[in-house]
């Protein structure tokens, strides 16, 4: 058997590493930092709102300046805006308002109540929205969940048709991984889905941007949705294909009381034609 003298101790050996693969583990660490740090930017499932994306993809501009057309003020909420203050907002001049009812099929607002009674109870004329996640399930089956969860419409002169809220994807991929014709598909199948169980066509929100990015600039709707375009400047510029005009004008994210204040297209009376049908 092998004899080690006294007073001597064998240490292992250490390998050496190259210089080239130090190198090489230190760049793998830094570029999957990034990674880390990108994912804790995005935001919770059901935590999107209306127009979360326009300042980021189109930025901000001026408010409007041009007020010789007749138009409507309104605001949109959602659970980030908490218990609105909706005397407040109607003695300002508001007179309609549109609410977050749900989100893909997994989210409805916990303010919806307060939000969309509250409005209605100091004489607005409201409505709701839906956020879009074409990556999540059908389109007829989110205008199910929609229309099962506060989307609905009645002929009662105070309420609007469901909106359609389809922009950029805060959770993933700006077209939600879709083609332009199959987000085409997606759309076609809400709105068809919607005015089979309400009888209204939805009003389709959008950004000209976006719209012209992810559906092709497509012209498949603009003869029956009514358009809420949004564009945070001096005018809402051009519109997507297939609408000559624009509902209403989603014109900034920074407005009173509630952030997002929008502009219906036509007086009072043209407001409570669109409630009517």
């Amino acid at each position: 058997m092998p004899v080690h003298r006294s007073g001597t101790v064998r240490r292992p050996r250490l390998r050496r590493i190259p210089a080239a693969g130090v190198i090489l583990a230190a760049l793998s660490l830094l570029f999957t930092l990034p990674t880390a740090a990108q994912a804790a930017d995005v935001p919770a499932r059901g935590s999107a709102t209306m127009g979360m994306g326009v300042v980021e993809h189109d930025g901000r501009g001026g408010l409007p300046t041009d007020n010789k057309a007749v138009q409507t003020e309104g605001v949109d909420t959602s659970s980030h805006n908490g218990n609105v203050a909706w005397a407040t907002l109607w003695n300002s001049g508001v007179k309609w308002a549109y609410v977050k009812a749900t989100e893909g099929t997994y989210y409805t607002n916990p303010y919806f109540a307060q939000q969309y009674n509250g409005s209605y109870n100091v004489g607005m004329i409201r409505g709701s929205y839906h956020f879009a996640t074409p990556d999540t399930t059908t389109g007829a089956t989110q205008a199910n969940y929609f229309v099962d969860h506060g989307g609905g419409w009645s002929p009662d002169g105070k309420t609007l048709p469901g909106a359609l809220d389809i922009e950029w994807n805060p959770y993933g991929a700006a077209c939600y991984g879709k083609t332009a014709a199959g987000m085409v598909s997606w759309i076609r199948d809400f709105v068809n889905q919607y005015k089979a169980r309400t009888g209204r066509d939805a009003v389709i929100y959008t950004a000209t941007s976006w719209w012209t990015q992810c559906t092709g600039n497509s012209s498949a709707f603009g003869a029956t949705n009514p358009l809420w375009i949004a564009r945070y400047n001096t005018d809402p510029g051009a519109l997507p294909a297939g609408w000559g005009y624009y509902t209403m004008w989603q014109y900034t994210s920074s407005g009173p009381t509630v952030g997002d204040h929008s502009k219906f297209n036509g007086a009072y009376d043209r407001l409570q034609a669109l409630a009517n049908g």
